[in-house]
């Protein structure tokens, strides 16, 4: 892709990893352009890799081969140094503390040819493919229940919501939380868990309800993919 803006953050530092991630986040703040300076700004602590603008104009910020500061304190599939394993994409959209809003479509076709570049670049399965709420549960809730992970699932760059033959396994609360542990998730916080997994997988009724419909959903997320998970 050859329509990127440079505009490199001086907040990066060494992978201790390599890359097997990609991370989805939403800048959540006023403005894209606040969020960029933000960014890169030394005092801030904090980068991505890239980041989306509204109008799918995409910034690159921090080298692949760096670790950027986007994920904090996370943990997915026994990695708890997510940075180091993970490119971050920081998605322009105000979040829930400033009036969140749908992913425009040039944005999101924007998202999707940046994660597929990515994805193929490093082989990264589409399980690894996630949000900063599916990593960081108890803090994170981008990018959101908004966010349309149905146009990756659908050129094969994360994992779909199943919806088909669907059949609840009657685990109990325990052994969902065992199971969505197994998935990937920090189960530590099971509400909060729960309510990732809900915000992801099932984003019309987050309630952290454990119910049929979830169990349902998390045990066909669970079974043999045909191009891996």
């Amino acid at each position: 892709m050859s329509d990127f803006i440079e505009r490199w953050s001086p907040n990066f530092d060494e992978r201790a990893l390599p890359i097997s991630m990609i991370v989805l986040h939403y800048t959540g703040m006023k403005s894209g352009a606040e969020a960029i300076d933000w960014l890169a700004n030394p005092e801030a602590k904090v980068s991505a890799h890239y980041v989306v603008s509204e109008d799918g104009q995409i910034t690159h910020m921090v080298p692949e081969d760096k670790r950027a500061w986007h994920a904090g304190k996370s943990h997915w599939r026994g990695i708890s140094d997510i940075n180091s394993a993970s490119v971050g994409i920081e998605i322009v959209n105000p979040g829930h503390e400033w009036g969140y809003v749908p992913f425009p479509d040039p944005q999101v076709a924007s998202v999707v040819r940046l994660v597929h570049m990515i994805k193929d670049r490093y082989s990264i399965t589409r399980g690894n493919v996630v949000g900063h709420s599916d990593v960081a549960p108890t803090r994170k809730q981008d990018p959101g229940e908004l966010f349309p992970w149905e146009e990756l699932a659908r050129r094969r760059l994360a994992l779909p919501r199943p919806t088909k033959k669907l059949t609840d396994p009657l685990w109990t609360d325990a052994g969902f939380l065992l199971a969505l542990e197994r998935f990937g998730y920090d189960v530590t916080d099971g509400f909060a868990a729960t309510v990732a997994f809900q915000r992801r997988f099932r984003p019309e009724l987050i309630d952290g309800t454990i119910c049929g419909e979830c169990r349902a959903i998390l045990l066909a997320l669970l079974l043999p993919q045909p191009e891996g998970n």
